[in-house]
């Protein structure tokens, strides 16, 4: 049935060749144009929120999201950072403090900014120090650039001075600065905003009023920057990798093809492949995101892998006294069932991604499906189609359109060729070093390196700067600026800090407790993972809390000494009176740290600010773990980690232990699906296990290879593995499709793989030249994620290659030698009628 169906297909195809083309340019039409301009191209980032709520650090930060909501939220302050740097002069000289007056006039100017304004206004040191030289109780701006514009170069440094010995002006500068000194590199100011009233016009003016004094150091880091710096990645990227694939592809399928015609006909199907990928996006309002280069390119490399088993077999199939239509028939006929093979199995790999929590791998996922799909129709009906009409065309003008199939060659065909041999010699020693092999690349897995992100670091190769415009990449400040200030300053208020907090649970009044959580806060204090600012709280506890409200409330005071046994100002008894006496005096205070529910004490929360390091966050949350047991102690109680760093490991680590079930359930779900197809169309079942086993020595070798190159699992590397399974599997089928089909002809076992491996191994040396180097010309983008993302695919197409020519050989010729299953014979069909 599905044979009769396809058959049908393809004979109208090649004998109504113009109809074809005529019916296919109206679907593409209706596909892209229509689609297109439907097409959502904004950055879909993010995880789906449902996906790990039965994380625990999630649990508990739903937890405290909902019994501390109140005091979680208190505030709608949001602090906006102006940043001013000068490596090479003084961000404390009267021009530049007078130049930070200047650029709040121009903030304030603006009504959005005025109006989202919090009445703690703008803190900068530039106003202090202008304060003082103005010497009159609150001076207005102008009063202030008045101040210091007649002040002389030698008193605005002496009243610099002074201001810093305020430590609110100290945690302006870089972390560590010498307060006896006047002069700095580096300094920052803060402008308090109501976070209801901030929106994009506030957040632009913020940061057109900083470009407007780029030449003096001023920079933000705020949305408008982020935006700059992507469009200007996106741009400079397509400019230096677009090039470089494009002559790479060009090049090969000029050495592939050797004819001009085929590969504009190849070229055609391609683009046509990447349009109706698009246009299907926009139909069913799938976002594109900004990867959307990833699809663009493995679509390219998939749909040229198309081409070239569709021209290969027709080159192969052509006679000497044949027309162009019959052989064109046999040949799209005979790829076809691997073509929809290779398109099912890698959507299977693919739309496994369906169900990923991160939205952009979800999108990318059914993108790359559609793109595939996309490509097997157009190479089934255009493509053919064109062929003939262009060839025909051609051949009737006298110009002869009869090239050698690529394998076929002198050099190529021997080279090829030692793959069987290799098969017939030593089977069984080939599947055993496979094992092997795939075995210690499988168990590096577990040496892997985990990160939630590849954070990029804003380096540019030398050599990438000095190519020439538009193809050289120019630098963005954004990625070297964030940089510099993650390194340079310590968060100007605790709010402004990484946030990580713990939830203690339980018996949380018996006398032990807060000593507990107060051994817990110092270990994770003593590992040096906090912020250390002159004037930001680095813990907020109930302790400190409890401390705080005692230097200014005599009465509690009084219970709070009493419960103190020891003199640590920690209450080691009577803890529950203690609570009661702290909700009678400030319950606002209060419920910021303990929850009361009903006169019931129910959980303890720490705040921390964290001054993370980047590069290990996972090493801060273990130092977290290590406070949080000793906060636990010997009693009923338990104690969570549930900041953003926990959240975060958590997930990755549900990731990472997920990717592998997902994998195994891609492969079982590919294994049956070949098993089934090629009964349905080979007659044997065996046969189609035996072409998909060798995806799982692919993908250890792709885990292999990220060992070596120390490239690690991330959120979106992990998840990218089953992408890996898309791949791995196309090669192999070709080369299975192949031999069955020469074994239905009627040749032996070693005749029919010796035309696989030469036949079909030619169009894959061509597919896997382009499609391994287009996704090389990824690595030269300077972004750690899509280096990591480029390698591995170019490690899964190099390794399926070499599986499908090495290994797979040898696993057919034990299969034919021990499966008590075999190969139908082809049935007889009638010939192609002619125009």
């Amino acid at each position: 049935m599905i044979r009769e169906s396809l058959s049908r297909t393809v004979d109208f195809v090649t004998e109504h060749n113009r109809l074809t083309l005529a019916l296919m340019l109206v679907l593409t039409g209706i596909v892209v144009i229509g689609g297109l301009p439907q097409l959502d191209t904004e950055s879909q980032a993010g995880a789906d929120a449902e996906a790990f709520q039965d994380l625990e650090p999630i649990d508990k930060a739903n937890y405290i999201a909902d019994n501390y909501e109140r005091s979680e939220n208190e505030t709608n302050q949001t602090l906006a950072t102006v940043y001013v740097r000068d490596s090479d002069g003084n961000v404390l000289s009267k021009a530049s403090l007078l130049e930070s007056l200047r650029y709040q006039q121009d903030i304030l100017a603006n009504e959005s900014v005025a109006a989202a304004l919090r009445p703690e206004g703008i803190v900068d040191i530039a106003n202090m120090v202008a304060v003082r030289a103005a010497d009159e109780q609150n001076p207005t701006l102008d009063e202030q650039i008045e101040a210091l514009e007649t002040a002389s170069a030698a008193d605005v440094e002496q009243v610099v001075g002074e201001t810093l010995e305020n430590p609110q002006a100290l945690r302006l500068l870089p972390s560590g600065h010498d307060s006896s000194s006047t002069t700095a590199t580096d300094r920052r100011m803060l402008v308090s905003l109501d976070g209801t009233a901030v929106d994009e016009s506030v957040e632009t003016a913020l940061y057109e009023a900083a470009q407007d004094r780029s030449g003096a150091g001023f920079f933000v880091l705020n949305q408008p920057a982020y935006n700059a710096y992507n469009s200007h990645f996106f741009t400079e990227m397509a400019f230096l990798v677009l090039p470089f694939a494009l002559v790479l592809i060009l090049g090969v399928l000029a050495f592939t093809y050797r004819d001009l015609v085929d590969i504009v006909v190849g070229m055609v199907g391609v683009l046509l492949s990447i349009m109706w990928m698009f246009g299907l996006l926009g139909w069913l309002g799938v976002a594109a995101g900004v990867i959307s280069i990833v699809p663009v390119v493995l679509v390219t490399g998939l749909s040229i892998d198309f081409g070239f088993h569709v021209f290969n077999r027709y080159r192969e199939q052509r006679g000497e006294d044949e027309d162009i239509r019959e052989p064109m028939n046999r040949s799209v006929k005979l790829v076809a069932t691997a073509l929809i093979l290779v398109t099912a199995t890698a959507a299977i790999g693919f739309m496994s991604n369906v169900v990923n929590p991160l939205n952009q791998i979800r999108d990318l996922g059914i993108a790359i499906t559609l793109g595939v799909a996309a490509a097997l129709l157009i190479f089934v009906t255009i493509v053919p189609a064109l062929k003939i009409s262009i060839d025909g065309l051609f051949e009737r003008l006298g110009w002869s359109r009869r090239k050698q199939a690529l394998g076929h060659g002198r050099f190529l065909r021997p080279a090829l060729s030692k793959t069987v041999t290799l098969a017939r010699r030593g089977a069984p020693a080939v599947l055993v070093v496979a094992l092997v092999a795939g075995a210690i690349g499988g168990f590096a897995w577990t040496g892997l390196a985990q990160e939630s992100y590849q954070q990029p670091d804003g380096e540019v190769a030398e050599w990438k700067q000095q190519l020439p415009d538009p193809v050289g990449w120019e630098k963005h400040p954004v990625a070297e600026q964030l940089n510099h200030v993650q390194e340079t300053y310590q968060p100007a208020t605790a709010d402004a800090a990484i946030q990580e907090r713990i939830l203690i649970e339980g018996d949380v009044t018996s006398d032990g407790t807060l000593t507990d959580l107060q051994a817990g806060v110092e270990t994770i204090r003593d590992r040096g993972v906090l912020v250390d600012q002159p004037g930001v709280r680095a813990v907020e506890s109930p302790v400190t809390a409890m401390a705080a409200l005692a230097q200014r409330n005599s009465e509690f005071e009084t219970v709070f000494d009493d419960a103190d046994t020891d003199g640590d100002g920690v209450p080691d008894r009577n803890l529950r009176e203690v609570y009661d006496a702290f909700y009678a005096a400030d319950s606002d205070l209060a419920s910021r740290v303990i929850e009361r529910t009903d006169g019931d004490y129910r959980s303890l929360l720490v705040r921390f600010a964290v001054d993370a390091d980047f590069t290990d966050p996972d090493s801060v949350v273990a130092n977290f773990e290590d406070g949080a047991a000793q906060m636990e102690g010997s009693s009923d109680r338990t104690a969570t980690p549930a900041g953003s760093l926990a959240i975060n490991a958590a997930v990755l680590d549900e990731i990472v232990g997920g990717i592998l079930l997902t994998m195994a359930l891609a492969l079982a779900a590919i294994a049956f699906t070949m098993a089934v197809v090629f009964r349905v169309m080979h007659g044997s079942a065996t046969l189609g296990l035996v072409v998909a086993v060798p995806i799982a020595l692919v993908l250890g070798t792709v885990i292999g290879g990220m060992y070596l190159l120390g490239i690690p699992l991330t959120l979106l590397t992990a998840l990218l593995m089953s992408l890996v399974i898309g791949l791995g599997v196309d090669y192999n089928i070709h080369i299975g499709d192949r031999f069955a089909d020469e074994l239905r002809e009627g040749k032996t076992t070693f005749e029919a793989l010796d035309a696989a491996v030469t036949g079909t191994g030619g169009a894959l040396l061509g597919s896997t030249l382009t499609s391994a180097g287009a996704f090389a010309t990824l690595a030269l983008v300077p972004q750690a994620q899509i280096v990591s993302f480029s390698s591995i695919v170019v490690i899964a197409l190099l390794s399926s290659f070499l599986v499908s020519l090495l290994v797979l050989p040898s696993l057919l010729v034990l299969w034919d030698r021990y499966s008590p299953e075999a190969v139908t014979e082809a049935p007889t069909g009638e010939a192609m009628p002619q125009d």
